[in-house]
Order: structure tokens, then sequence, then C-alpha cells
């Protein structure tokens, strides 16, 4: 009998033997051998860092494939360093572990752990270009990590099953859950908030992950979505003009001048357009500006320069005419109409913090939770994945809205790049031949959130993530779910 035979045979035995002794995930060794696997693969694997790999390698380790046949560790090494990692920078495939599929089984002797067996099933994807990946195949693994030294390595894997599997209009990503949830979790993404938009409506709503760590986040889970907020805003004042109640080209003296600015006479030049559009001179903050003061720095009305600033100023001049906080006329003109129940520009008793979403930095450390008590026109407004999905689905089928005044909206205001601009509130993607989408992201600390729909369409996607990077899902799940029109709006944002 030839040694791989022999060693199988008893691995067999030894395998089948403890079946009622699985771990648990809360248990430390399960931890253990999630975290080797992590750096066996999300380390090792993905980024063809041999080095990584090599050290958790036993040296006696054995390699089973039922495609490939067997190999030792120097083989095994020799292979992966001359087929997949012959070329790093153009790596294709990436192994995704289909987490909740794994079973970890401790082998003992003389009553002490010596040796864990790792169970389940995994995933592989092949980058086709542009950063796009693409599931093209499944397998099962069998591992058997020992300790040695007291450290533990890979002795022997078995990977089986292997065949083709492919994404479908009837089998994605968004359809299959487990797929989703390891390929965030690949990506380090605590949790995401997915809304997708069909014929002008809001089809599909799913949060994936924990609003805290190790608590799954519920379906209305609260997102702060930060820069999100100045859509809602500017849907405010577009309502308040289509129903004469406001003009989009007053000077806004007539209601506020900041006490920054009061003695430069460009004030008098500041218009509602001219905030809407991010072109009234003023910085993004003005905490960013050595004084602390606010300042115009260049003539409102020449040029583009996102300022959250402006909207604040908006929201004063507003406040002060209709006598009325911004949280106040928001509910009037868009929440209670749109039945928004669970969003909010403040913090305040009708808040359930037991559904907040903490934010993380890539770290994975948690930021503290802030409890705003003020409106801010442009920053941090709490909502769920529903609300506002059903608002940007608003937005697009022109509600209350008059015509005109829609028309202003998605028209071209100012140019920001390459075929893409600034309308009132929104941003503009030219998809050529008179098609256009409508989007606008918020960023912050803890949340990177994006919303896009397509008018012409009725389709639409709004992504809500609680860490500092999440923006590294964007561009997979709206190419994905807006196809040739989400491809347009990748290849403009990364020209």
């Amino acid at each position: 009998m030839t040694k791989p035979t022999q060693f199988f045979l008893s691995f067999c035995t030894l395998f089948f033997s403890i079946h009622q002794a699985q771990l648990k995930n809360t248990d430390s060794l399960y931890k253990t051998i999630m975290s080797k696997d992590s750096l066996f693969f999300s380390a090792g694997y993905n980024t063809c860092n041999i080095k990584k790999m090599e050290n958790l390698l036993s040296d006696t380790f054995e390699f089973y494939h039922d495609k490939g046949g067997f190999e030792d560790r120097k083989k095994f090494i020799i292979d992966f360093k001359n087929g997949l990692c012959k070329s790093p920078e153009t790596y294709q495939l990436k192994r995704v572990l289909v987490e909740k599929s794994t079973e970890i089984y401790p082998m003992y002797k003389d009553g002490k752990i010596y040796a864990a067996i790792q169970n389940g099933d995994h995933l592989f994807h092949e980058n086709t270009g542009n950063h796009v990946e693409k599931l093209v195949g499944e397998a099962k693994f069998t591992h058997l990590w020992m300790l040695e030294n007291d450290e533990w390595k890979l002795k022997n894997s078995l990977s089986f099953n292997h065949h083709p599997k492919q994404t479908t209009d009837s089998e994605t990503l968004f359809d299959n859950d487990r797929s989703m949830e390891s390929w965030l979790k690949e990506n380090n993404i605590p949790a995401l908030g997915l809304g997708i938009i069909e014929g002008g409506k809001l089809q599909q709503v799913k949060v994936f992950g924990d609003y805290k760590k190790g608590m799954p986040a519920p379906r209305n889970a609260y997102f702060n979505v930060a820069s999100l907020t100045k859509p809602v805003t500017a849907m405010v004042t577009l309502r308040l003009i289509s129903s004469g109640q406001w003009k989009l080209d007053e000077p806004l003296d007539t209601y506020w001048t900041d006490p920054d600015i009061a003695i430069d006479p460009r004030h008098k030049k500041l218009t509602t357009r001219m905030i809407l559009t991010h072109q009234t001179g003023f910085p993004n903050w003005r905490w960013m500006n050595t004084d602390k003061k606010l300042n115009f720095q260049f003539d409102p009305g020449t040029k583009y320069q996102y300022s959250g600033e402006g909207f604040e100023y908006l929201r004063k001049a507003l406040e002060k005419k209709f006598g009325k906080s911004l949280e106040q006329l928001a509910g009037e003109l868009i929440f209670k109409p749109l039945k928004m129940s669970d969003t909010s520009y403040i913090w305040d008793q009708s808040m359930d913090e037991s559904r907040f979403v903490t934010g993380y930095n890539e770290k994975g450390e948690a930021y503290p939770i802030e409890k705003i008590k003020m409106a801010n026109a442009a920053d941090d407004l709490h909502t769920t994945v529903e609300d506002y999905g059903n608002f940007m689905a608003s937005v697009m089928k022109k509600k209350n809205l008059k015509p005109e005044v829609f028309q202003e909206m998605i028209k071209k205001q100012v140019k920001t790049k390459e075929d893409k601009y600034f309308g009132l509130g929104f941003e503009i993607y030219d998809l050529g031949n008179g098609d256009y989408a409508l989007a606008h992201g918020g960023t912050d600390h803890g949340t990177h959130c994006i919303a896009i729909v397509l008018p012409n369409s009725g389709k639409g996607i709004v992504i809500f993530t609680n860490v500092d990077d999440g923006y590294k899902v964007y561009e997979k799940l709206v190419v994905h779910y807006l196809g040739e029109q989400g491809k347009k709006i990748v290849d403009i944002e990364t020209r």
C-alpha cells in the first residue's frame, strides 16, 4: 500500500469517528483555526504572499486534489509559484470561504488536543478585468491542522468536488446570502446595507453583517449616511420651490448673512442654485481654515468646490424664513409623505439605539457613536436602507416636483470631470445617448455610502457600509446590479 493511500484511509477513519465532536463557533479553538484559515488564504493564497503560506505549512505537508493529484510540500509551493502566482500583479483567482459551511473537530491524545480537522466549502472568483470579479467555481475541502512545537501547522489538505459555478440572472451574489457574506468578510466589511430599485420602486432590501461585533444587523438597522444628507436637504428646498414658497435664484441675504462674511460684499451674490451646485466659493468646512472662520475662497458662481458649509448656510436661511427647524421642514415635506419613519437629522428620544450600526476604521476599531442634537443640512442623517431607497425612488419619479424644477435639478449646472457634472443637489453622470444617472455619496469616520438612480430605466442601487474603506465594494455591486450602465458609471469615476 502506498504512503498516500495509507494516509487517506487513516485520515478518513479519524474524520468519521469524531462527527459528534464538532466545535461551536464561539470556541477558542474554532476561532484559532478560522484565524489560520484566513492567514493561509486571505493573506497568502489570495495575494500570492508565498512566505506567509509557507510559514503555515508543516514540513511534512501533503496536498490531495481531485483534479491535480497528490503533491508534497515542495511540489505544492513550486506549482503555486509557477502557476497561479507566475504574474502576481495580474493574479486572477481568489478563494472565498463559505464561512457557515465550516465544521471544526478537535483531535485528542491522552486528553490533550494535538490536532484539528477543518471541513467546509469554498468559492473561487476570477478577475475578469477592471477589478470586476466573477464567481467561477466551488469545491469542498478538508484540512488537518497539527500542533507542532506549540504552533498550528497545516499538515494535510484535501480539496475535492471541484465544479464550475457561475452567476446567472437567477442566481446572483445578492440572492446567495452565504456567498455575499463570505465576500464581505473577505473584504473586511463589518456591515452592508443594500437596496435594489427596479421599475422605479424599491424591490429588495438586505442588511448583511453585524451592527455591533457578534450581533447580526437587522433589516431596519440605522446607518449614519454622512453626505447622503445633502440630497434630502436639496429635495426639501426643491419642493418649497415647486410650491412657490422659495426661489432658486433669490439672494439669500434676504433671510440670512453669516457674521463671518458680513463685511464681504460677495455674500449678496449667494443663491440657492449656487449652494445646491457647490459654487459658493466656501471651503468644505470653516474649521479647516486656520482661524476657523467662514470665508470666500473665490467669487460665488464662478467654479465648483464641494462645500458642506453651503448647505448649512441654506439651512439657516430656510429656518429664518419659515420659523421652523430643518427637521420640521423635512418631516412635513419628505419624511411623512414618504413614510420615512426611521429617518432623522437629529438624535432624539425616538431613536432606537439598539438598531444603530457602529462605525469602524480599517483596523476594525470602533468609533464612538455621535448623538447629534442639532440638524446639520450636509451631514449625519440617520436612516435605513428601506427609507433611503424609497426616497431615491421618489426622486426618480419626480414626486411633488414641478416638471420645470425637475429639469433644473437634472441640468448639468457645473462640470466636475469628464462626463460628470453637478445638478441641483445631485451628481450627474452622462452615460451617452441621452442616458444619465443621478448619484451622491457619503463619507465620514466609520461610514461609506452611495446612492445611484437611472431615471430612464427605473433602476437604482443604495449601498451603506460602516467602515472607513467601505468604498472598495462599490464597483462590483454597481456593475453587478446596474449592468452596462453601471460599467459606464465606474468607467467615468475611474478615469
